[in-house]
């Protein structure tokens, strides 16, 4: 590994290399898009109508690829998913409804965890504390925080409350009041299905399955940071983590999170291509998130 200190991060890709990384491609993430809604479709499908030995392992896997909606979400926001930013900004927002986030706030949230990583007082991720019990770790793990804290912020934004949001300028207050009502409302429409049809679909198809997949992606989302360290450096204060072709593929490849940290204006499609130039200057590689958990239980009381 380079030592960190005796090189500029930004400057270690020759600057042709980053122009051409860094071009965005329409067909790409329509690609990507595709890969993702068909797992999620199949295996929805097979949850639906298959018994339970088929039945229970596609809801495992269904549920991920809704909650991993989150990465298709965080990369629109980027507007990297797509060369057509009015692509990013419908499938962000799309992605955000099927995942439980907001896409309009995330856009803003997000901008300022790359501004300020890992920065105390300035990051906001690290509004929300690391786990540092086994006890701690399986609430996170659980989802049950996840929950409580995305019931807590629709509705704060949905009432204007952004109070200890610097990160929101407020002339984008109303856009984001709006972007909440419409996606409430697409719940409530979902919900009302449901009551009239006497089903309970928007508990059998979007809730219980993505409270099923809740906890692999808090798994994966701890590996991002915690441990790393607490200063500007994207070579130390960021992790990625080597793992199998089906989690790069609903993760939209943030597994490999470092390079996109060191690069952020980069598309998904070209992280790999990065690593292969990037990998020996970072401090944290480790190879897949049951060793990165394994190891972070193991350190905890």
């Amino acid at each position: 590994m380079v030592m960190q200190d005796a090189i500029n991060p930004r400057q270690i890709l020759p600057a042709d290399d980053l122009k051409r990384l860094n071009e965005r491609s329409n067909r790409q993430g329509l690609l990507q898009l595709g890969a993702h809604l068909s797992i999620m479709a199949v295996s929805g499908y097979l949850w639906a109508t298959q018994p339970w030995a088929i039945a229970i392992p596609a809801l495992v896997i269904y549920g991920f690829s809704l909650a991993t909606m989150f990465a298709a979400m965080h990369e629109a926001t980027h507007r990297t998913a797509f060369a057509n930013n009015q692509l990013n900004d419908a499938v962000g927002w799309f992605a955000g409804l099927l995942s439980f986030y907001s896409g309009t706030f995330y856009r803003r949230y997000h901008k300022w965890h790359h501004r300020y990583t890992q920065i105390p007082g300035k990051d906001p991720e690290l509004e929300d504390p690391k786990p540092t019990t086994r006890g701690e770790y399986l609430w996170q793990v659980s989802g049950i925080p996840w929950w409580i804290g995305k019931v807590k912020n629709h509705w704060r934004l949905a009432t204007g409350q952004f109070e200890n949001m610097p990160y929101i300028p407020e002339a984008t207050y109303g856009e984001m009041q709006r972007s909440i009502w419409l996606q409430l409302g697409v719940y409530g429409v979902a919900i009302a299905a449901s009551a009239i049809a006497g089903k309970p679909w928007f508990f059998t198809y979007w809730l219980l399955p993505l409270a099923v997949g809740q906890p692999f992606l808090r798994m994966i989302l701890l590996a991002e940071h915690t441990g790393c360290t607490h200063e500007d450096n994207p070579l130390t204060n960021t992790r990625t983590t080597l793992t199998n072709g089906l989690v790069r593929v609903l993760m939209w490849n943030m597994p490999y999170h470092a390079e996109h940290h060191l690069y952020p204006s980069m598309p998904f499609y070209r992280l790999p291509e990065a690593h292969d130039q990037l990998v020996e200057n970072f401090a944290y590689v480790v190879p897949g998130y049951a060793h990165f958990n394994r190891d972070l239980v193991t350190s905890l009381q």
